[in-house]
């Protein structure tokens, strides 16, 4: 990075925090078998925590973000960390249902609240120049907690029962206690003006937007859809259950690798460009992986992770640019609403995969991505690269 001390310290502050408040997104689905197994849930009730959580998280960030823009409201991101963790804690010594199930949406208010609050600080000190590369840095912040999340919840689980997550409260208090030197002066010191050179800074009408979050929920479409049924698949193909865990963490590896460097090609060539060659490029790899075997075949799901991941980050610096004076709300959807339905596509591969075959319904993971690529080629967003070559 080339930009100011202090500019780099405030961003790595925050790719930090949200590594931090994303380890507690993961944890409920993690321990879900001890609290039925402990507590005697059925699997519906268990499963509703879960969907609990998961959407307060995505329907409160657009509210928050909204209330960010027009009512200058904003919740302190180290409070948000707090009360994540506090709350997820406390899920391993309740052993009331309705308890835990406060405790669940409590933690995901704490959640919805940070996204908005730090990305928008985040997009405070991006311009049209930099806006790929610093949000893929927070960005990727959040999947490396993410992938950190059921790994400690497991150790403290393992080594101290459900119990054990109390001591998950730990690394939120000292990144908290970390954001008073990372961030000087609180919020309203990193607040800046945005950069108005962007696309979009005067007029910005809501139709490019909307198509941007319809490719968005299609993309996340394909990628929960490949998180939860791949797994099954490579066991069904003869891997252990350990070797496929391992595949999967290497594509979601190659998927962070993808994220920075798209965000980083994004600024040189277009967003644009680079979100259509993204997604289409994830599409003829994940057909090899079914075409061929052995390292081959892994090789090629981690090249379909990379391409598939490596939008990620470069849609949430568009949504930006198609609303830069809403950038709270507009990553209140984005991170919110675009993942939360998205998730909801996962279904429609079950259905497909109980009606005909587990076969059956990861090939048509490549649908949903399709469309996205359509539906970006369609955007009405300028070409960079390719404006040259088009009709004036």
């Amino acid at each position: 990075m080339n930009e100011p001390a202090e500019m780099r310290k405030t961003v790595a502050g925050l790719a930090a925090a949200h590594m931090v408040t994303d380890i507690y997104m993961p944890v409920l689905p993690a321990i879900l078998p001890l609290l039925v197994l402990n507590n005697g849930y059925s699997y519906l009730a268990a499963g509703l925590l879960v969907t609990a959580y998961n959407l307060t998280s995505s329907f409160i960030q657009p509210v928050v973000g909204w209330l960010s823009d027009t009512k200058g409201f904003s919740v302190s991101i180290a409070l948000s960390l707090l009360v994540s963790a506090v709350f997820v804690a406390l899920m391993g010594i309740a052993h009331d249902y309705t308890l835990i199930m406060l405790f669940a949406i409590l933690a995901a208010l704490g959640h919805a609240c940070f996204h908005p609050t730090a990305l928008s600080i985040v997009s405070r000190f991006c311009t049209s120049e930099n806006r790929g590369r610093i949000t893929s840095y927070f960005v990727v912040g959040g999947n490396v907690g993410y992938a950190l999340g059921p790994v400690l919840a497991g150790v403290l689980v393992w080594g101290f029962g459900l119990p054990g997550l109390l001591f998950l409260v730990f690394p939120a208090l000292l990144m908290a206690l970390a954001l008073r030197y990372l961030l000087p002066g609180g919020i309203a010191g990193c607040r800046q003006q945005p950069d108005t050179s962007d696309p979009g800074a005067g007029n910005h009408p809501l139709m490019p937007f909307a198509i941007l979050m319809a490719a968005s929920i299609l993309r996340a479409w394909a990628v929960f859809a490949a998180i939860t049924y791949l797994p099954v698949y490579l066991v069904t193909q003869g891997y252990d259950l350990v070797t496929a865990s391992g595949v999967m963490t290497l594509m979601l590896l190659a998927g962070v690798a993808g994220q920075v460097m798209g965000g980083r090609i994004s600024d040189r060539i277009g967003r644009k460009e680079f979100m259509v060659f993204g997604l289409a490029g994830a599409i003829p790899f994940f057909y090899a992986f079914f075409a061929s075997s052995g390292i081959v075949a892994v090789l090629a799901l981690l090249v379909f992770g990379f391409f598939l991941w490596s939008t990620f980050a470069v849609a949430v610096a568009m949504s930006h640019e198609l609303l830069p004076q809403n950038v709270g709300l507009a990553s209140g959807m984005m991170l919110g609403l675009a993942i939360g339905f998205g998730g909801l596509g996962v279904a429609v591969n079950g259905m497909i995969a109980d009606q005909y075959s587990l076969g059956t319904a990861l090939g048509t993971i490549p649908l949903p991505i399709a469309a996205a690529v359509i539906l970006m080629a369609l955007l009405p967003y300028p070409w960079r690269s390719l404006r040259r070559y088009l009709p004036a």
